[in-house]
């Protein structure tokens, strides 16, 4: 069961409102569904669009920002759970032991890097969680088949492929995670 999921997602608002009217829209729909956000704590970009539309719907929302970004102005001071980390590492440490799941909304190069720490983490059994990505408008697409490409050129084996999941659909998101079994991880043999 589903009850906190950690949610990677841009501290910019991208290019066009869609992402942030979807970004909001995840956040009424966790707190509708009784799921509790974790997610980086910031105020700005598609991050606080979702913590807002957690908050606006009554739900529950949990932060983890590091010290530096808060000491920036970057921490979102309306929601009722901020922890203040040292560093990167221990941000996504806490997040990932706090979900029952991560997804990925549209976001940069952060996204990414910790939205695959979770995914590769799989590989070596340190994550026994589900990694999506929300595939908003194809977003994800490009590296979907990426991925799809190393498990062809033998880097990336297809029990791990299958294991991530990309979809449009919140609804599907939450089925994949609930009925999520993490794969064998990797042993080596000489």
């Amino acid at each position: 069961m589903i009850k906190s999921l950690a949610v990677y997602c841009g501290a910019r608002n991208g290019n066009d409102e869609k992402y942030l009217k979807k970004a909001y829209e995840l956040g009424e729909w966790l707190a509708a569904h009784l799921i509790d956000l974790v997610y980086g704590g910031g105020q700005f970009g598609i991050m606080g669009a979702v913590a807002n539309g957690v908050l606006d719907k009554g739900g529950t929302v949990h932060g983890i920002i590091t010290e530096t970004l808060a000491s920036r102005g970057a921490a979102y001071s309306k929601i009722q759970d901020l922890k203040i980390v040292p560093d990167m590492d221990q941000r996504k440490e806490k997040m990932m032991a706090m979900a029952d799941g991560m997804l990925a909304l549209p976001g940069g190069i952060g996204t990414l890097e910790e939205i695959s720490q979770a995914a590769s983490w799989i590989t070596i059994g340190e994550n026994l969680k589900p990694v999506a990505f929300y595939n908003q408008d194809g977003f994800y697409s490009p590296l979907e088949r990426t991925f799809a490409h190393m498990c062809h050129e033998g880097f990336l084996e297809k029990t791990y492929f299958d294991s991530m999941y990309f979809s449009d659909d919140f609804n599907q998101i939450l089925q994949f995670m609930e009925y999520y079994k993490a794969p064998k991880y990797r042993t080596y043999e000489k």
